[in-house]
């Protein structure tokens, strides 16, 4: 899963550009847009993915792993200090995690006119920094949450005031063609139910707080990357030439130059198809699995991470949760995947099959799984292991939670899902590459007491990361909404008339 090497082609020409319109000018448009006319023939089918035991593993392009995108497009790294995984982002460039003010990272993009939506985030800031105490809310459990005051109050807001435009632009199958089965599934699933909405979605666009470029990242792997090719060129310059097919046919994009705009893509190559269009890249809000920091794609306080949920079923996406009571979990930690990225082979060196405690393997042997298979390894485990694999997410962590296995994350620099709203030191463990050798004494000084706080805590936060084939009010699909919703309040600035 490693990202392309390659130098881009010239940018071709973009269209040009109709003028702003005047400051506080209405603009209308049509309520009802066509799609534009198809541009590629019938998707060509998925790749065969390759599970191991059980685990939540997929087959990558052999010439695509040794040849990272740093390498080839030097222009998108930015000076930023390792370290272990994020517990916390810069949740905004105004209002840290518990609504106080803090100067803004970097200067913003003023819009070019005001709208009524504009005065509703302003008006939603101010309420979310003022947000009242919550003491003993029945439906939120405190300790899950950095502070559950700022996060009630916004989700209240949220619900009250957002509006969500869909571009209807786009063909099948790269365009509203949902993937709702396997380890890319979350984008699929936001797709699906984010389309169906009737509670966000507003056909009028001079409504809209938000803008949703419903596209896969999935599905441009599927159809316009070239088995061997080397480069992931292809979906980078589709993806150029649709914003600016956006920017050109409506005003909205150049409001803001993007920056009340949004995709959700959970696929690894998802943050390197921006890299052609400065605006995508820079101004957007990316909800995106793969949120590495190190990478100058992922921008911390905008963007948002996206939880990596494999989903075995479309018909039933949630079934198979729960595991056994903490006092049965006899195995202290599990792992068990291909030896993908730079984690997981120190992994294996240090703890595979050398500790009767630390059940690491690169398949389970076949002995092992007639009595005990990957998934009631998870269920019976403490800790469950979760390295990060050519890039820094994994749909392991999700699985635990799901399993009630309290995950061990190993992934420097990837900033943990919905870490603007939730304290991942309450349910899990966080830990640093380096110290992958130290991995069991890291383990065994938690005290047991602290065990089984988290573990009961990965229960009750098991909620925010489910799927629903109709929403359910703080589940997995309105928590995404909720953080991308967050991420713009905290952009909005008040426009000079």
């Amino acid at each position: 899963r490693a990202a392309a090497a390659g130098r881009s082609p010239d940018d071709a020409p973009s269209p040009s550009l109709p003028p702003p319109p005047p400051l506080n000018a209405k603009v209308r448009l049509p309520s009802k847009i066509s799609p534009a006319p198809s541009m590629f023939s019938a998707p060509v089918p998925s790749p065969v993915e390759n599970f191991d035991d059980g685990s939540t593993e997929e087959p990558e392009h052999p010439d695509m792993k040794e040849n990272p995108l740093k390498e080839s497009a030097p222009f998108l790294q930015e000076p930023i200090s390792s370290g272990p995984p994020t517990r916390r982002s810069d949740v905004s460039e105004d209002l840290d995690e518990s609504g106080n003010a803090e100067p803004p990272s970097r200067p913003e993009q003023m819009p070019l006119w005001s709208t009524k939506a504009d005065e509703e985030l302003i008006y939603a800031k101010k309420e979310i920094a003022d947000a009242p105490l919550v003491v003993g809310d029945p439906d939120l459990y405190a300790p899950l949450f950095r502070n559950i005051s700022v996060f009630r109050r916004s989700y209240e807001l949220m619900e009250r005031l957002l509006k969500v435009f869909i571009y209807h632009d786009g063909a099948k199958p790269i365009f509203h063609s949902p993937e709702l089965k396997g380890i890319y599934a979350s984008e699929g699933w936001f797709m699906k139910l984010m389309e169906a909405d009737q509670n966000f979605v507003v056909r009028d666009p001079n409504r809209a707080h938000l803008f949703y470029l419903p596209y896969s990242a999935r599905q441009l792997e599927h159809n316009l990357y070239v088995p061997g090719s080397n480069t992931l060129d292809p979906l980078s310059i589709f993806m150029k030439n649709y914003i600016d097919m956006i920017s050109a046919k409506f005003p909205y994009w150049n409001r803001t130059k993007g920056a009340d705009h949004f995709f959700v893509a959970c696929h690894d190559w998802g943050p390197y198809t921006t890299k052609l269009h400065d605006e995508l890249r820079k101004n957007t809000i990316k909800a995106l699995c793969n949120a590495d920091v190190s990478e100058g794609v992922f921008i911390r306080g905008r963007d948002v991470s996206l939880p990596e949920t494999y989903l075995k079923s479309a018909r039933r996406p949630v079934r198979d949760i729960g595991g056994k009571p903490a006092a049965e979990r006899s195995i202290l930690a599990f792992f068990a995947g291909q030896m993908h990225g730079r984690v997981r082979p120190v992994l294996v060196k240090y703890w595979g099959g050398k500790d009767a405690d630390m059940r690491i393997y690169t398949r389970i042997p076949r002995q092992i799984t007639r009595r005990m298979n990957y998934a009631k390894h998870m269920k019976s485990s403490k800790y469950c292991i979760c390295p990060m694999g050519y890039e820094v997410n994994s749909p392991r962590i999700v699985e635990a939670i799901y399993y009630e296995c309290v995950p061990v994350i190993i992934a420097d620099n990837f900033v943990l899902p919905f870490d603007d709203a939730l304290d991942w030191t309450a349910f899990s463990v966080v830990v640093a590459e380096k110290d992958v050798p130290r991995l069991k004494e890291i383990l065994l000084a938690i005290p047991e007491s602290r065990y089984i706080t988290m573990r009961s805590n990965v229960k009750k936060v098991q909620r925010h990361f489910l799927w629903h084939t109709k929403p359910v009010k703080y589940d997995i699909f309105h928590m995404i909404l909720h953080s991308v919703w967050f991420s713009r309040v905290n952009q909005v600035h008040q426009v000079e008339q």
